[in-house]
């Protein structure tokens, strides 16, 4: 099953690198944003099935993308990636309603795993 995803993130290469090993994994990339703004609107009119969501970012954090995206859709699929391994953004990232969290780098098969989980429990 192809499982469409929207990255965001403000590194022109880590969105190529998730692109990549997303489409390796058999999944479609259905948009890329580089910043939480962008990724909210895209979010809307794309309508994925997961988004992979970096937490730093300019115009708009990770964590207020998280939140609007969660409020516009409370069964949003979304799984956080930074390299900020901070335990209080990881926390407040899953109280929000992120699925999953992973940190930079990651290994592909750890985003594909995740990815793939996501898509398996509905939020009730």
């Amino acid at each position: 099953m192809s499982i469409q995803v929207l990255v965001v993130d403000d590194l022109p290469f880590m969105r190529a690198l998730l692109r990549e090993v997303l489409e390796a994994g058999g999944h479609t990339v259905v948009g890329e944003a580089h910043d939480g703004r962008d990724g909210l609107i895209q979010y809307v009119v794309r309508k994925p099935d997961i988004v992979l969501l970096d937490i730093a970012m300019p115009v708009m954090d990770g964590i207020s993308a998280l939140e609007r995206i969660i409020r516009f859709d409370p069964r949003a699929r979304v799984i956080m990636c930074s390299s900020m391994g901070e335990q209080d953004m990881i926390l407040r990232a899953i109280q929000l309603g992120a699925r999953d969290f992973i940190v930079k780098p990651f290994h592909s098969e750890r985003v594909t795993s995740a990815v793939e989980k996501a898509m398996k429990y509905e939020v009730s």
